[in-house]
């Protein structure tokens, strides 16, 4: 709204408005709002929750191995985040783009999910939205998402176009933009694949691209799905959900910033995306919000975010890596995310295994993989990863795991360039 706003005034030669037209400006000024409206916010949202008794009920009986107690902390702290980083997106976002508009789609969708979820919880039913219900919405909305990138004309990409001199390889130009499934794939020699070069037995070229958007909108769904549940499982510990997320959020701020510059894009040989640039305005709120929550969420926290928090933060991390065509880093990028559903998985097949024989077998002490490092080992287990022995700080496992996600970050990137 204010992007129109000050793009009109511009036109009037007032002075100080062309600073709207940067991208730069828009995205550091939704950084700063939204981190204030996180914090502002976050005070009143608490005090709110405690007057109504809106606790998490499934928290009340937890007890930090080191005696700290969580009992009468608030939940659905995801409502802060979500308001703190449409508010900004709104104001300093352009509405008319297509990619803005996916990600406020985003993050309201899945916001009202989890907050369904979370008014379940608080009704004294802990089990709370039924996880059909759950991977369902994830599911038609992956399908949505993909297909509004296949069928919207703005929602395109410009290749690099490269050319031999002597020994070398040099990108001189980019080609004309098209509709494209083309995606980064990391350590190889050109950084691209194309979904439809899966289909090569395929003869027909227009039954080939056709494949490889089915094949897009496929890969869309899960990658949504995956992420978004990859984060709720995440949410498991003070700060921890909100700070790995908004080391990926800085990272995915940073390959967007590049993939819609399109100086950048041909120093580092990626593909230009036109428009992506808005992209980083909402990053940078969605940062800002995280941030701003974890004045309250830190160790030991003052609100829990919630199913509200967390499934909106996991379905933003997907959505916008498929919006800058980066969806097939997400394993390196949101490593923590993907050991925390893995080792959901293999705690319950490996349970299973064991129940079959009459015995308890377990692969960690706890699952998600976070939980491992807080608990003792029970008598009559059998566990395949048993150190450390002792536990853990909550802070420390949480510091840690931040540790852990600025390190894959790093990689991440380095990854543009290792081929």
């Amino acid at each position: 709204m204010l992007y129109d706003l000050f793009n009109y005034l511009d036109s009037l030669d007032i002075p100080g408005a062309g600073m709207f037209s940067y991208v730069s400006f828009r995205a550091l000024s939704s950084l700063i709002l939204s981190l204030i409206i996180s914090m502002v916010a976050g005070e009143y949202f608490i005090k709110f929750m405690r007057r109504r008794n809106h606790i998490e009920a499934a928290r009340d009986a937890s007890i930090d191995p080191y005696g700290v107690q969580k009992k009468g902390v608030p939940s659905m702290g995801g409502v802060v985040i979500v308001a703190a980083v449409l508010m900004p997106a709104l104001l300093l976002g352009k509405l008319d783009n297509v990619y803005m508009l996916l990600l406020i789609a985003t993050i309201t969708f899945f916001g009202i999910i989890g907050f369904l979820d979370d008014k379940i919880k608080l009704g004294g039913n802990k089990d709370g939205l039924a996880p059909r219900w759950k991977m369902l919405s994830q599911l038609v909305f992956g399908v949505c998402v993909g297909l509004t990138l296949w069928l919207s004309p703005d929602a395109v990409v410009r290749e690099n176009v490269e050319r031999e001199i002597g020994q070398k390889t040099e990108v001189y130009h980019k080609s004309e933009a098209r509709k494209s499934t083309v995606t980064t794939l990391p350590f190889v020699k050109s950084n691209n694949i194309d979904y439809y070069e899966v289909f090569g037995f395929i003869k027909d070229g227009k039954t080939k691209r056709a494949c490889g958007w089915i094949l897009f909108v496929l890969v869309t769904t899960f990658v949504i799905a995956a992420v978004s549940n990859g984060a709720n499982l995440n949410d498991g510990m003070d700060g921890m959900c909100a700070g790995n997320s908004a080391i990926i959020g800085v990272t995915l701020g940073i390959l967007a910033y590049v993939s819609g510059h399109i100086q950048f894009a041909s120093y580092l040989n990626v593909m230009y995306i036109p428009g992506s640039g808005e992209v980083l305005v909402f990053l940078c709120a969605f940062v800002g919000a995280l941030v701003g929550f974890l004045w309250y969420n830190a160790y030991p926290a003052k609100v829990f975010m919630g199913d509200t928090g967390s499934l909106a933060i996991g379905g933003v991390i997907a959505v916008t890596a498929i919006i800058i065509h980066k969806e097939l880093l997400l394993p390196i990028l949101c490593g923590i995310f993907l050991m925390e559903s893995l080792s959901v998985m293999l705690q319950v097949a490996y349970a299973k295994k064991g129940n079959a024989r009459g015995e308890k077998w377990r692969v960690f002490k706890r699952a998600p993989f976070h939980d491992h490092y807080r608990h003792k080992m029970e008598d009559g287990v059998k566990y395949i990863i048993k150190r450390p022995h002792g536990l853990l700080f909550e802070s420390m496992i949480t510091t840690r795991f931040w540790i852990v996600t600025i390190l894959l970050a790093a990689i991440t990137i380095i990854t543009l360039k290792i081929r």
